[in-house]
């Protein structure tokens, strides 16, 4: 999501624990994964590395497990790939990083849902366009190394500050940086896991079909690549207004992308979206589920945008127990948790 500032409202966050395994009924959903974003330790952007708590935070695992209980199964983890490669891309993983990034991560996998790590950097390193496929998939390589024997953990190709979505990047890198990042997740022994791949022009769905054509050509020998496109429903589909265009505007602007799917024999998820508290809002996110609910054999799932403890009252907030969308928003979703 596209974001110039994001104001810091909180400056602590307690230390996670281990995930108590729990049992949970069951409800009928027809999608694999329904969830949401999990940002922060992104957040703070202008102060590299920055300080924990200070510039960033990371997620609180209570909310999570609150958002678990509600029936939620997947999170999106936001990271800073500058904060965890500090001395350059094919550095060594900063271990104090690493090690909070890991606590979040298998709190949310011990609990049986999956954790999407999510390198939230725009395809940029230290606000330059990345450029070296090679260091990419080393990029890739020494991450994946350090969760292959998790099963519950899904990679998230692309990278930049507040965005993690290409965008203005010359196309065939877009698809050569996507497939550098595959090979170099399976070539740390990360065999069992999906892989999410993102395209060009923020990776919208109502874009993907005419921009994002090429990232068909991408392989895996696994044949665990999902298509993750995102999607808003303002004026401009930024997610930066709580107003909607029209209370049709979600079934119509995921439209040409399922049929994208369909036609290439790929699959899909929607890894964000989100719509403001109100009425049209909430008729424009329940058509636009209905419609990826229909061709759930090519929609795995969605992830709204997003939790998270520094949101403070954000339009979108889905942080418990007071966010906006917390509050407001989630028994719209309720029927696909």
């Amino acid at each position: 999501m596209r974001f110039s500032s994001l104001i810091l409202l909180a400056a602590a966050a307690g230390s996670a624990v281990a995930a108590p395994l729990k049992s949970h009924a069951k409800r009928a959903s027809p999608f694999q994964w329904f969830g949401t974003n999990e940002s922060g330790a992104e957040f703070g952007e202008t102060v590299l590395p920055g300080v924990w708590g200070t510039q960033y935070i990371f997620p609180d695992t209570s909310k999570i497990q609150t958002l678990i209980d509600k029936g939620m199964n997947i999170f999106r983890v936001q990271f800073k790939m500058e904060r965890l490669a500090q001395s350059s891309m094919t550095g060594s993983l900063d271990a104090a990083y690493l090690k909070n990034l890991t606590t979040v991560v298998n709190y949310i996998t011990n609990a049986g849902a999956y954790a999407v790590l999510d390198p939230h950097n725009y395809g940029r390193y230290n606000g330059a366009i990345m450029t070296s496929t090679s260091d990419f998939q080393t990029f890739w390589q020494n991450v994946a190394s350090k969760f292959a024997s998790n099963n519950h953990v899904i990679f998230d190709t692309i990278l930049r500050e507040e965005d993690n979505e290409y965008h203005d990047m010359d196309q065939t890198l877009v698809l050569n940086l996507n497939q550098a990042a595959i090979n170099g997740i399976r070539a740390a022994g990360a065999t069992s896991q999906y892989i999410f791949v993102e395209g060009n022009s923020w990776t919208g769905a109502w874009t993907w079909a005419s921009i994002n054509d090429n990232m068909k050509a991408l392989t895996d020998p696994q044949n665990k690549i999902v298509y993750q496109m995102h999607q808003y429903l303002d004026s401009d589909g930024s997610g930066t207004s709580a107003t909607c265009v029209s209370s049709t505007i979600g079934a119509e602007r995921v439209s040409s992308a399922t049929a994208w799917l369909k036609a290439n024999g790929k699959k899909g998820i929607l890894g964000e979206f989100a719509g403001g508290v109100n009425d049209q809002c909430k008729t424009a996110v329940t058509g636009m589920l209905k419609a990826l609910a229909a061709d759930s054999e090519v929609w795995l799932g969605a992830m709204w945008w997003a939790a998270g403890p520094w949101w403070g009252d954000y339009i979108f907030s889905m942080e418990p127990e007071s966010g906006t969308a917390y509050t407001g928003m989630l028994a719209t979703l309720e029927p696909y948790l």
